[in-house]
């Protein structure tokens, strides 16, 4: 049907038929309505076609759209960098005749490539919505290119500095480094001044009337208080503030050395820099911390040095008559000078300092370098008890000096072997005060006494091997003596109930009781 309609058509406009009627017949043939946008040109046919011909389609679109072929001629947005490389015809993207509501523009945002228009996106750019540039009912192209259209409201500056907001900022952050060069100014900036926001010296988008002293900024910083004057670059610098460049070696008469060089400034100079005059004596600074209180004078440098105030380097050994060793060598100063170091002179004997370290009460004398060192007080103790009347021989060579000698006087332990062995005497006395008649000092149980030798009573018989307490089971006292008659002992055993006197030997030995033999 449509193929018949196009023939009659053809037809009426060959026959030269009237120009309205061929309009209607054209606009009974349109494919579909056009778009809201060219409704008012619905019924002109050859606004956009020109019959017989789609070539010139093109240069249709090109007449009504003089901004569009104004871009492809200047070659600048999209059109006039795409669209006029590749030679695309305004038909193929394009397209008409799909509806008033029609949406002819066929743009992707999620796959457009920004590249292709007079702005490239950059940095942050890149993250922005379109919407965020591209305002509702607004064409594409006429979105703004220049920063200030659209950061007007965060120009900080209000204005101030002009609108050319990329002398100074970039894409990649709005606050961040900007490409402003400091350099160019009469204050170049270097050092830690590089890394510093511009408001931190421009206040309140001042940029005239910021000062270039250090102190014009840095007099918040000032921890002198204005006592170091106002020259900060003599000592400081803007590598690193806290860090001084000032040689007190070269730029004074004071060397630092040790830990001076760890000292604050205000440690020392507690006045106006250039106005106090220090002195500089040890003492004068450190007289707070003289735990001498004076007693040793005020020449410390004699004695300490500036790498360690704690540690002496007097050398006691070269500079006095008495050499510090072992325990004497970690003894304070004040531990034998009580007084005025240059004016008392001390005894050198031990006794002078260590009376009341004797425990012997003065009974062994005062030469106490004839049994002890330095090294220690109860160390290596080199007395020979071979020399007193007591050798020590046997066990007692080893045995620990208060084993036998409670108290310190030592001239007061007994001599007698039961004074210290009465706990061990399993005799309980029965045999006496005299243990050395039996034992030696080897061994307590190494006994060596001979009954048969050493008394008038030989032990045979069934009395030899007999324990000693069986016959010594009473304590005698001083001069008394152990009996020795058979009776004595066995008057216990005696059936004749003393009839035969007491002299058991008679009738008996030792051998057996119950077989006499009657030699009398």
């Amino acid at each position: 049907m449509r193929q018949i309609l196009n023939v009659c058509a053809l037809v009426l406009v060959m026959i030269g038929a009237e120009p309205a009627l061929a309009i209607d017949f054209e606009k009974l043939l349109m494919p579909g309505d056009v778009i809201e946008g060219h409704a008012k040109y619905e019924g002109e046919c050859t606004k956009c076609h020109e019959r017989f011909s789609k070539k010139t389609q093109t240069q249709l679109c090109s007449d009504c759209h003089e901004k569009i072929d104004n871009d492809i001629f200047e070659k600048k947005g999209f059109h006039g960098k795409e669209a006029r490389v590749s030679k695309v015809e305004c038909r193929v993207c394009h397209t008409e005749h799909k509806g008033r509501d029609a949406n002819i523009v066929h743009l992707n945002k999620d796959t457009f490539d920004h590249k292709l228009t007079d702005f490239k996106l950059k940095g942050s750019h890149t993250a922005v919505a379109c919407e965020s540039c591209h305002k509702p009912k607004k064409l594409y192209r006429e979105a703004p290119l220049k920063c200030y259209s659209c950061h007007k409201k965060d120009d900080v500056h209000d204005g101030s500095l002009g609108k050319k907001c990329q002398d100074c900022h970039t894409e990649k952050s709005w606050v961040g480094k900007n490409d402003f060069d400091h350099g160019d100014t009469d204050f170049p900036l270097k050092g830690k001044h590089e890394k510093v926001d511009c408001v931190s010296c421009h206040l309140n988008q001042d940029y005239k009337e910021t000062p270039d002293s250090c102190y014009g900024c840095h007099s918040v910083d000032d921890n002198h208080n204005g006592r170091y004057g106002k020259k900060c670059k003599d000592c400081h610098s803007e590598k690193d503030w806290e860090k001084i460049h000032f040689n007190h070696d070269k730029d004074t008469d004071y060397r630092i050395t040790g830990k001076h060089k760890r000292v604050s400034c205000d440690s020392c100079h507690t006045g106006h820099l250039y106005k106090q005059e220090l002195e500089t004596e040890c003492y004068s600074c450190h007289k707070a911390d003289d735990e001498h209180q004076g007693k040793n004078g005020k020449e410390c440098d004699s004695c300490h040095n500036t790498k360690d105030w704690g540690k002496s380097t007097f050398d006691h050994e070269k500079e006095t008559d008495f050499p510090l060793r072992g325990k004497h060598d970690k003894l304070i100063c004040s531990a034998c000078h009580k007084g005025e170091v240059f004016e008392e002179e001390l005894k050198m004997e031990c006794y002078a300092c260590h009376r009341q370290d004797d425990i012997h009460a003065g009974e062994q004398g005062k030469d106490c370098a004839r049994c002890h060192n330095e090294t220690g007080w109860q160390e290596k103790i080199v007395f020979d008890h071979d020399l007193t009347h007591f050798p020590l021989i046997g066990l007692h060579a080893t045995t620990p000096c208060e084993e036998c000698h409670l108290s310190g006087t030592y001239k007061d332990a007994a001599l007698e072997c039961i004074a210290c062995h009465k706990k061990e005497d399993v005799h309980k006395k029965a045999l006496g005060n005299e243990c050395e008649v039996c034992h030696n000092p080897n061994a307590w149980s190494l006994w060596e006494f001979d009954h048969n030798e050493q008394t008038d009573f030989e032990l045979d018989g069934k009395h030899e091997g007999l324990g000693c307490h069986l016959c010594h089971s009473t304590v005698l006292k001083k001069g008394q003596k152990t009996a020795s008659q058979c009776g004595d002992c066995h008057w216990s055993d005696d059936i004749h109930r003393g009839g035969f006197g007491r002299n058991c030997e008679r009738c008996h030995d030792t051998e057996s009781f119950s077989d006499p033999k009657i030699t009398q």
